[in-house]
């Protein structure tokens, strides 16, 4: 019994030690950190950006931010960029706003003949008449309303300022006739074609001409596209001329449609100037 009990304490006491569980480790291995994929968002950079900043996010001014070169303009306190570009562009638009104003014609809008009110909201401007219960109303906007001009040669002897054609602006125009009791309203689409625009004096010809015709609801700003609109293009000559000679019972004539180029000139070359001036502060940031 003493050798048996002997052999067993021995035998245990060679059986190695059950393999207990080793504590996670404080620090990933260098491999596993090298293997591992980055995240979605990088937190070293992040961390950079907290760093140049204060609890309540402010930038802090030079704390491992890098040094940037300045542009080649300097702003201003409006914000703006300003640069050298931009003072030559200010230089050319001062001058060519003196340059305009020289040869601006009329100082204040003319007046049209024949009892006419003008009413101007920016480019675009409205003439009303009231004749025997009957209310007249022209109205026309002077955006790209001068037609294009072609640069020719000048001629022997002469400069080539004194070449240049007088802009002139020809917008097309709406007439709308409105009588006192119906509720529709006559309107009459105008235009000045460019072929007639230098007609000859020795027979008088219409220098504006109808391109379209249609009632539209009185009082109503927004016209109908459902309403049926007839086109002068294939119209029959005397019911034409008799569009024209109901025009010119109401005013609207080759007097009016020569008045009304040298109205719309004036408020073109207004509006020109306007921009120059609003173009140029703009520019200097002003």
């Amino acid at each position: 019994m003493l050798l048996a009990r002997a052999l067993r304490s021995a035998a245990a006491a060679l059986r190695p030690l059950p393999q207990r569980l080793q504590p996670p480790p404080l620090l990933r291995p260098a491999a596993l950190l090298c293997d591992a994929r980055p995240p979605a968002a990088r937190p070293f950079t992040r961390s950079l950006w907290l760093l140049s900043a204060d609890a309540a996010g402010t930038q802090r001014p030079g704390l491992l931010r890098p040094q940037r070169a300045s542009p080649a303009g300097a702003s201003c306190g409006c914000g703006g960029l300003h640069t050298e570009g931009d003072k030559v562009f200010a230089e050319f638009l001062t001058d060519e706003i003196k340059e305009e104003k020289k040869i601006q014609k009329h100082k204040s809008l003319p007046k049209m003949s024949g009892g006419w009110e003008l009413d101007v909201h920016g480019t675009e401007a409205k003439l009303l008449r009231k004749i025997a219960g009957e209310r007249i109303t022209v109205t026309f906007n002077i955006n790209n309303s001068i037609p294009p001009t072609f640069d020719e040669e000048p001629q022997e002897g002469q400069k080539a300022d004194e070449q240049e054609p007088e802009l002139t602006s020809t917008p097309n125009f709406v007439v709308e006739v409105t009588k006192d009791d119906p509720k529709q309203t006559l309107v009459l689409d105008c235009h000045y074609p460019e072929d007639e625009i230098g007609h000859g004096e020795e027979e008088e010809s219409d220098i504006f001409s109808i391109r379209e015709v249609s009632f539209q609801p009185t009082g109503e700003s927004d016209w109908k596209d459902t309403n049926y609109t007839l086109s002068t293009d294939s119209l029959d000559w005397a019911l034409y001329d008799h569009l024209m000679d109901f025009l010119a019972d109401r005013g609207v004539d080759n007097t009016f449609a020569d008045e009304l180029i040298e109205l719309s000139t004036a408020l073109e070359h207004q509006e020109y100037i306007r921009f120059l001036e609003d173009l140029k502060s703009f520019v200097k940031c002003q």
